[in-house]
């Protein structure tokens, strides 16, 4: 997708951007133009991250950063860490977030059982994100259940379509286009609470990718018109 310099975009502060998936998806807004600065605990490896996207796309498209400074210069947060660290760097960058959105990734995997749902007792994992921050912070539930295996081969075309849930449904337009412009497909999934759908959906790909022996399992919604790419 080429990048486009013309219409102004906020900037993304991609949290755990130094993994496959937030790297992945960092390198597919760079490339579509919008500002995209990765987040760390470590700043020097954000900064690496962000080097090796650069390379990538030849010119300087990224910048790397602590999460807090990361979140802090952003207007979209995108929060790509492991379950097992979801609450934890929530906390750190709960601060800079207010009056922002903020897209959570996360999966409630728990290794090493990652091909069986394994929800939280009290359901969403994304929604108790909403629940601890408040309504000062839009959060929006996408991304679970696309792949990292073909995030960074931008020629690539995704057989994935991404669910995006939310209670705010402008919050959830915008991550949309978000979605469009990394080159996916993208649907409103309806309220926050529908999260739970696409976070338990990530286990079953899982399991569909060890029996089949594929890399990237993935889902299309049929029977809806779809969007104009």
């Amino acid at each position: 997708m080429p990048n486009d310099t013309h219409t102004p975009r906020p900037t993304i502060a991609v949290l755990g951007g130094t993994g496959k998936e937030g790297s992945g998806l960092a390198l597919r807004w760079a490339n579509a133009g919008y500002p995209v600065i990765i987040g760390s605990r470590s700043a020097e490896r954000a900064q690496e991250a962000a080097a090796e996207i650069n390379r990538l796309l030849g010119r300087d498209a990224a910048r790397g950063a602590a999460n807090t400074d990361a979140a802090a210069e952003a207007a979209i947060i995108v929060l790509t860490v492991p379950f097992a660290a979801q609450k934890s760097t929530v906390e750190e960058v709960r601060a800079q977030l207010d009056g922002k959105i903020l897209v959570d990734v996360t999966v409630p995997l728990v290794p090493p059982k990652v091909n069986r749902v394994q929800l939280p007792d009290d359901g969403s994992a994304v929604e108790a994100v909403q629940t601890l921050l408040g309504p000062g912070v839009k959060v929006v539930s996408a991304f679970q259940n696309i792949s990292a295996h073909h995030l960074k081969k931008l020629d690539h075309v995704i057989d994935c379509d991404v669910l995006v849930c939310a209670d705010d449904k402008d919050a959830a337009d915008q991550v949309i286009e978000l979605a469009k412009s990394a080159g996916l497909g993208a649907w409103y999934g309806g309220v926050l609470a529908n999260s739970v759908v696409a976070e338990g959906l990530t286990s079953v790909l899982i399991a569909l990718n060890q029996r089949y022996k594929v890399p990237a399992a993935g889902i299309r919604i049929t029977g809806v018109p779809r969007p104009e790419a």
